[in-house]
Parts: C-alpha cells; structure tokens; sequence
C-alpha cells in the first residue's frame, strides 16, 4: 500500500511538471514572459542565443543537483529531480501550440492559473522543480539569518530584471501579473485540500447540541469551561473542528436546539488528526 501511494506521488509531481512546462512554452514564451527561475533564464537564452528551452532548464540544474546531493543527501533532493526532470523532458516533448499571443494581459493571468496548478500540485507532494528554490536552500546554509523564501525573493527578482533588461519594463510588468497569479493559485491548492471551520458555541443547551453534532455529524466535541463576566455565571463553550461543507449542518444543528447561541466560526488552515489530515 505504501508502495502504491509513492507511485501516485510522483505521477502527480510529474503531472504537475508537465502542466507547468505546457504554461511555460506555449504561454510564457511566446510572449517573452520572464516570471523568475531558471526557466525564465531559459526563455532569456532561447531568445538571445537560441538555445531551447529544456536544454538551459537541465544544464542550469545540474550543478544546484549534485551541490545539493552532497550536502543535504539522496532523500532532499530525489523528488525534486524527479520533477526537474519531468520539467525538461515536458519543455522537450510538448508541442508548440502558442496562443492569445495578441493579449498579453489575458496571457499572462491564464499563464499564472496554470503555472499556478502545476506549482501547487507538485508542492502538495513535498517537492519543487530546483532551479532557485535549490539554489535559495544552498546559500542559506551560509546566510542563515535570511529565510528560504526571502533568498528565492531576491533571486527571482533578479532574473525578472534580467528580463526587464532584455524584453523591456512591460513585459516585465505583465510578468509581475503572471508571478501573482502562480503564487494564488498554488497556495490555495496547498490550503484548499487542508481548509477547515473551527466552531465556538456557547449555549445553555450545550448538552443537546453536543450530543447531536456527535451523532449526526461524527465530529468530536470539547466542551471548555467559561464564565460571563457580565452575569458572573459559570458557561460551558463548545469547541469543535468541522469540514466547510459541514459547517452548513452544524449551523442547523445549533438553531434546532437554541436560536439566541452565540456561535463563533473561523478559518482553520490545518488540521492534524482522526477524520482530517492524518501524520
């Protein structure tokens, strides 16, 4: 079993390596798009010197791959070069089909949905496509009063200049649009499948609302102790975690039993445990 679910792992990092690589060829480059990385040095390359695009994404890998492997090991890096990998053999293998090449707002928001679907899919499965982010994880280890990501920050700035430098200030500015879009998309596929409501309930009929969240719902219930400091009265507070389709029917379940609760309902980014995300 365990097998089988590293087997549907890399076929979805790979999945998402070749949506990522269709965005790049057919939307990024035709328009000059340099959104950072080491695939925007490679559109940069493509268009200066001719070289295609897959070639600059494997050569440029190649050394952050074996600087990688040395320092941090076989386990860092091997998903992460599954999905270089499947980067460059898509960039190789998938034909040229550019289009809406006379728009290029539409281009470059539809080009950062997309990039955004294939980032975030193989993101979800603990893996990247090297490039920067490799190149982000090796410098920290000599500046480690700076994070990853602001490292990855000034590095991809740093080729979106390149890009300014090469294609112009507007195209730049549309890549601006596309980098956006990516960055949404992806963190709402990563938070999307770990979203949660978490619930505070407070009601003099918290016996009856538990008791029916925990038979209709098979949610578990805590109940804390509080007091109004208005009233001086001891209160129980209901507290539980539910899905957000399932906060329609805990809402019901509540005014079924008292309409005057006083609920509280928040976002929940993650949530470890029996009935959620499992460790």
């Amino acid at each position: 079993m365990k097998r089988q679910s590293v087997f549907v792992d890399y076929a979805l990092i790979i999945l998402g390596a070749f949506i990522m690589g269709f965005a790049i060829k057919n939307l990024y480059d035709p328009i000059n798009l340099v959104t950072g990385g080491v695939t925007g040095i490679a559109i940069v390359m493509k268009s200066v010197a001719g070289v295609p695009l897959w070639l600059t994404n494997t050569l440029c890998n190649i050394p952050l791959f074996l600087a990688a492997w040395k320092l941090k090991g076989w386990r860092f890096i091997k998903r992460t070069l599954a999905a270089t990998a499947a980067l460059s053999v898509s960039l190789l293998v998938i034909p040229e089909m550019a289009f809406l090449t006379d728009d290029l707002f539409l281009t470059s928001l539809f080009g950062g949905i997309v990039c955004g679907a294939g980032t975030g899919l193989i993101f979800l499965f603990q893996a990247t496509t090297g490039g920067t982010d490799m190149l982000a994880a090796l410098i920290q280890r000599k500046l480690k009063h700076y994070s990853i990501a602001q490292i990855m920050q000034v590095l991809d700035g740093l080729v979106v200049l390149l890009g300014a430098m090469v294609f112009g200030i507007r195209y730049a500015l549309y890549a601006l649009i596309a980098i956006y879009a990516t960055a949404k998309v992806s963190d709402g596929i990563l938070e999307g499948l770990k979203f949660s409501k978490q619930a505070y309930i407070i009601s003099d009929k918290y016996q009856e609302i538990a008791q029916a969240v925990m038979t209709r719902m098979d949610r578990g219930v805590t109940a804390l102790n509080g007091a109004g400091m208005y009233s001086g009265q001891a209160k129980k507070v209901l507290f539980c975690v539910v899905s957000k389709k399932e906060i329609v029917t805990l809402r019901e379940i509540v005014a079924e039993f008292d309409k005057r609760a006083f609920v509280i309902v928040t976002d929940v980014r993650e949530v470890f445990g029996e009935g959620f995300i499992e460790y």
